[in-house]
């Protein structure tokens, strides 16, 4: 039983045509290799086959300074070798965890590239493989300017020609002066930056200053984070109402003539609790905002979304279903928790969201008390007393 202590909302889709288009578009997933720890190669042939099933075409490899995390990414590499799927794997280089001052601090990279350069999975874009990044926009590599580093690292001397998709977290303006990136990666883009509805404003922006170049969109279901200043001293949320991860995907839809590739923002990023895969692996100390919020049904929508910004026309709704999600504490409500509320917590108000996918025209009927409402939801258990500041979803879906 739920008390929903103000609104639900709803969202209703039935299948609508759209000009459909030859291009492809392809869509990756962040994946964090930090988080892979005990993984065996059993586990990263559940996590590739369930995401390639979902229309999912590759992950971008979130890469620190851990030296076993290579390890495990030769183990991907060969799992989606083995499974003949077409699945593809490119680096994202976490450049706030790789040491950047130096010269000698760009041949973790060229050694990764000329590693898996010619690998039958390695993810290629315009016929060269990929590389990316996570930051960076401060790395030198010995060089007097940012962009002399990058190209010295990547674009000098190198076996093969990578397509450098840059996620330089800058103005957008400066990437016209980057020229050693043969695109960006806009990641804030997946989220409102303030306490306002998403928008393609980081978009429309980050392409006005590449002519000629690739952009990579990112898209997300949401964003909390609850860190002390003892660990990594992160503690606030993005703003995730009115269906912030549908209507993201719209937005793409919409304009994915403008857009080259999207990836989306998680497959495992427990700690920013907007993972998407299994709950799995070797979490970043988040248990206690993860523990028992699967977030796989997001997985299931977002099918339904990727089908339609690779093809350009929604797919037909093969059988009906309802998402769900919403915070299972208020907003406004006090913790006896050690740490302090998240930032930015007056952002979200306490609604429930839900999307329904019809396979033909039907009519929904909703009915709401003077304050309060009860329901019976599949696995809600919404609570006025929380025993810490959790701004996680509760993410359910029908069959």
């Amino acid at each position: 039983m739920l008390e929903i202590l103000r609104y639900a909302a709803i969202l209703l889709f039935l299948p609508i045509a759209l000009r459909a288009q030859e291009t492809s578009k392809p869509v990756v997933a962040h994946f964090m290799v930090g988080n892979t720890f005990p993984y065996t190669r059993d586990d990263w042939r559940r996590d590739i086959t369930l995401a390639a099933s979902r229309g999912i075409d590759g992950f971008a490899l979130n890469i620190g300074r851990d030296p076993w995390q290579l390890e495990r990414v030769a183990d991907a590499y060969e799992v989606a070798r083995t499974l003949n799927s077409g699945f593809s794997l490119f680096p994202s280089f976490d450049m706030g965890s790789l040491p950047c001052r130096q010269e000698r601090d760009g041949d973790l990279l060229r050694n990764f590239v000329n590693t898996y350069q010619q690998h039958s999975n390695m993810f290629r874009f315009r016929g060269r493989p990929v590389v990316s990044t996570f930051g960076g926009q401060r790395c030198h590599f010995g060089s007097p300017t940012v962009n002399g580093g990058w190209r010295r690292v990547l674009k000098t001397n190198m076996t093969t020609e990578v397509h450098f998709v840059a996620s330089f977290f800058m103005d957008p303006a400066i990437y016209g002066s980057i020229d050693a990136a043969d695109g960006a990666f806009s990641w804030d883009s997946a989220w409102p930056m303030g306490n306002y509805d998403i928008s393609d404003e980081y978009d429309v922006e980050f392409r006005k200053y590449l002519p000629g170049r690739t952009y990579m969109a990112g898209v997300s279901p949401w964003f909390f984070t609850h860190y002390g200043p003892e660990s990594f001293n992160k503690n606030f949320i993005f703003r995730a109402d009115n269906w912030l991860l549908a209507s993201r995907w719209e937005i793409l839809v919409r304009n994915r003539e403008h857009i080259d590739l999207v990836q989306v923002i998680s497959w495992n990023d427990y700690g920013e609790s907007h993972y998407m895969g299994p709950i799995a692996g070797a979490q970043p100390n988040s248990t206690s905002w993860t523990t028992g919020f699967d977030h796989q049904g997001w997985l299931d929508l977002q099918q339904y979304y990727i089908t339609a910004f690779k093809s350009g026309a929604y797919p037909p709704v093969e059988r009906d279903r309802v998402f769900l999600w919403g915070r299972l504490y208020p907003a406004k409500a006090t913790s006896p928790d050690g740490l302090s509320k998240p930032l930015n917590s007056e952002f979200t108000e306490d609604f429930v969201w839900a999307v329904v996918l019809l396979t033909s025209a039907g009519q929904l009927r909703l009915s709401c008390g003077n304050s309060v409402i009860a329901r019976d939801l599949p696995g809600y258990q919404f609570s006025t007393t929380p025993p810490m500041y959790n701004f996680n979803a509760f993410v359910a879906a029908s069959p």
